[in-house]
């Protein structure tokens, strides 16, 4: 049976920054999760940051861009918070690895886990199409990333992987 790293929020853990969470509910969640499918994991409190916490977003680029050193994750204040964020991402990669997770089903436009859109680095709301620093480092190492607005695309693919 396929596992599924997920954003802790996305099952109801209040792990966001501002301690809430963003459950996901439905169908096919529901059944991943009666399956025992689901491996939720918080990639910033695995790095070592507090709930509640000051929001922060990438600086200068996106996930990528922050894995080659090139931008940054930063508070509103100008705090860096770019270690934390690494280290969570890696914690990541090692929860899938040791639970064989090739599939990762995470919060969009969060600066660690969005597969689509991050945000600018200004605090304006500003979305810019990007990855997060946890997105990024998956995908590099070939785990399928998905945001929770794409729960049909990751059944497609437990359907392909289960099948082969």
């Amino acid at each position: 049976m396929e596992r599924i790293l997920v954003s802790s929020c996305l099952v109801g853990r209040r792990v966001r920054y501002d301690g809430a969470a963003k459950p996901v509910g439905g169908g096919l969640f529901e059944r991943w999760r009666a399956e025992g499918r689901l491996v939720p994991f918080c990639p910033e409190v695995s790095g070592g940051l507090a709930v509640p916490r000051p929001p922060a977003e990438i600086v200068g680029g996106d996930g990528h861009a922050v894995l080659d050193g090139t931008a940054r994750v930063r508070t509103e204040h100008g705090d860096d918070m770019t270690a934390e964020f690494l280290h969570g991402a890696r914690q990541a990669l090692d929860a899938a690895r040791r639970t064989g997770a090739r599939i990762a089903l995470l919060k969009e436009g969060s600066p660690s886990c969005g597969s689509h859109r991050v945000y600018d680095g200004t605090f304006t709301g500003t979305p810019i199409p990007g990855e997060g620093v946890t997105t990024a480092l998956l995908e590099r190492e070939g785990i399928r990333v998905f945001s929770e607005d794409d729960l049909n695309a990751v059944a497609s693919l437990l359907e392909t992987l289960e099948s082969n």
